[in-house]
This record gives C-alpha cells, structure tokens and sequence, in this order.
C-alpha cells in the first residue's frame, strides 16, 4: 500500500459497505470494493481479506442478503443487497460516526 493510500479505519468498513449498497443497489463483493476505492478517490485500498469478513458478518447479522449469480465476467459470484434491517441498521451506523466525528473533532479544535 502506497503512501497515499490508507487503511479503512476499525470499524467503518460496515458503514462503508452498506452506505455502497444503498446508494448502488445489488452488487457483487468486488464491485463493492472496487466502488468504496473509487468513491474513496482511490485513497482506501480494500483487498479481499477485508471486504468477504465484513461481508458474513453483516450476512450473518441479517443487514444483508446473498443470492448467487453470474458476473460481467460470467464467473458465478454471490450478490448482496440490503435487507430492511440492513436500512435501519445505516441509519444507527451513520448517527454513531457523527458522534464520533463530532467527538474527535473537539479534541482537534484548539485549545483555549
């Protein structure tokens, strides 16, 4: 990984990846990554060590569905999409990063 690029922060590549699939509809998990990289402007590298966990555990969680099918590539790859728990689980997601966010933001605003 370049300089330039970066790692996802711990705990942001749920919200990242269900932010994508609002916004895209269903997709495979590559283009799930390859999307997050690009909206990203290629500053996030995601390999697929990252995304497939994320991927089961928000299966698992029930956020989001599978369902097999063939890609552009025509390989057989599973596709994910929203579940409405997964829509009513990004709207937590995101009110949790903007506490954070607002959080961390006090500690970087100058003293005084």
């Amino acid at each position: 990984m370049s300089k330039s690029q970066s790692e996802v922060p711990y705990g942001t590549l749920d919200l990242l990846i269900l932010k994508t699939l609002e916004a895209m509809g269903t997709l495979h998990g590559y283009a799930i990554a390859r999307r997050i990289e690009q909206v990203s402007g290629d500053a996030l590298q995601l390999s697929q060590g990252s995304v497939h966990p994320a991927l089961i555990r928000l299966e698992q969680q029930g956020w989001i569905r599978t369902e097999w099918g063939i890609s552009e590539t025509n390989r057989k790859v599973k596709f994910y999409s929203l579940t409405r728990a997964g829509r009513k689980q990004l709207l937590v997601e995101v009110a949790n990063w903007e506490k954070t966010a607002a959080l961390v933001a006090r500690f970087l605003e100058p003293a005084g």
